[in-house]
C-alpha cells in the first residue's frame, strides 16, 4: 500500500512537472528549428536568434529591460535595506503598521497597481517613459527587499551595534562594519529577487511604458499577435536569465551564511 502510494505520488508529481515546464521547452526547442513553423521542427539552427539580436526594437526592448531592472534593484535595495534597519528601532505599533502596508503591494493583483500609478502620474502630469517606468519598478521592488532583510534583523543581536559604539565606532560606522555584513544575505536575496521581479514584470510596465521605451515582455506580447520564430528566441532569453538570478537568490545568501558561521569561533 504505501509503495502504491509513493509512485502514485511520484506519477503526479512528473505529470504536474510536465504540465507546468512543458510550454517552456516547448518555446525553447523550437527557439533553434530551422524553419518558421512553430509545430514543425525542420532542423536545428541559431539564425533566430541571429535575426533577434539584428532586430532593433528587440535591442531596445532588452537594453531597456536591463537597464530598468539594474536601476530599480540598486534602488529599491538601498531604499528597503534603509527602510528595514529603520522598521527594526521602531516602536511595536509602528513596526506592524508598516509591515502591513509593505505586504499591500505584494499581495494586490498586478493590474490594480498598474492602474493605481497611470491614474497617479496622470494626476502629476508625468509624460510616461522610462522615469515613470523606473519610478513604477522601484515601487513594486522595493517590499520584496524589505521582506528579504527583516528576518535577517529579527536574527541580529542589537547588542552588536551597541558595542562596537561603546568601543568608539560612531552610529554610520557602525552601521556599515557590524550590521550591514551580518544582513547582508538578506540584501543580496532582496536584490535579486527585486532585478527578477523587474526584469519579469509585464502588467504595470504595460500600462506606464511611453514614447518607445518598451521591455521584454511588452515585445514578447506584442509579436505573439504574429507568427514570428523570433518570439521563442526571444521568451528562452528571458527563461535563462530569470533561471539564473533565482537559483542565484537561493544559492548565494546561504554560500554566504554558511560562510560566515564556519568563520565563528567554536
Amino acid at each position: 500500500m504505501k509503495r502504491q502510494n509513493k509512485l502514485s505520488s511520484k506519477i503526479l508529481m512528473w505529470v504536474l512537472a510536465l504540465f507546468f515546464y512543458a510550454p517552456i521547452i516547448y518555446a525553447i526547442v523550437f527557439s533553434f528549428n530551422e524553419g518558421k513553423s512553430l509545430t514543425n521542427f525542420t532542423g536545428f539552427s541559431f539564425q533566430w536568434y541571429g535575426k533577434m539580436f539584428r532586430d532593433r526594437e528587440m535591442k531596445e526592448a532588452v537594453f531597456y529591460t536591463i537597464v530598468i531592472a539594474a536601476l530599480a534593484t540598486v534602488l529599491s535595495t538601498l531604499f528597503g535595506t534603509v527602510a528595514a534597519i529603520g522598521l527594526s528601532k521602531s516602536n511595536k505599533g509602528l513596526k506592524f503598521a508598516v509591515e502591513q502596508i509593505n505586504n499591500l503591494p505584494i499581495m494586490n493583483p498586478d493590474i490594480v497597481t498598474a492602474i493605481g500609478l497611470l491614474v497617479l502620474f496622470a494626476t502629476l502630469h508625468f509624460k510616461n517613459g522610462f522615469g515613470t517606468m523606473l519610478l513604477a519598478h522601484v515601487m513594486f521592488c522595493t517590499p520584496y527587499v524589505i521582506l528579504s532583510v527583516m528576518p535577517r534583523l529579527r536574527g541580529l543581536d542589537p547588542n552588536l551595534a551597541e558595542a562596537a559604539m561603546d568601543l568608539g565606532a560612531t552610529p554610520l560606522y557602525a552601521l556599515w562594519k557590524v550590521v550591514i555584513p551580518q544582513i547582508m544575505p538578506g540584501i543580496i536575496s532582496g536584490a535579486l529577487t527585486a532585478f527578477t521581479m523587474s526584469f519579469d514584470d509585464f502588467v504595470i510596465s504595460f500600462f506606464v511604458q511611453g514614447n518607445g521605451v518598451s521591455n521584454i515582455s511588452i515585445i514578447v506580447y506584442t509579436m505573439s499577435k504574429r507568427v514570428n520564430p523570433s518570439i521563442n528566441a526571444l521568451a528562452t532569453l528571458v527563461t535563462v536569465i530569470i533561471s539564473v538570478f533565482l537559483l542565484l537568490a537561493n544559492i548565494v545568501p546561504s554560500k554566504i551564511g554558511k560562510k560566515k558561521n564556519l568563520a565563528l569561533p567554536a
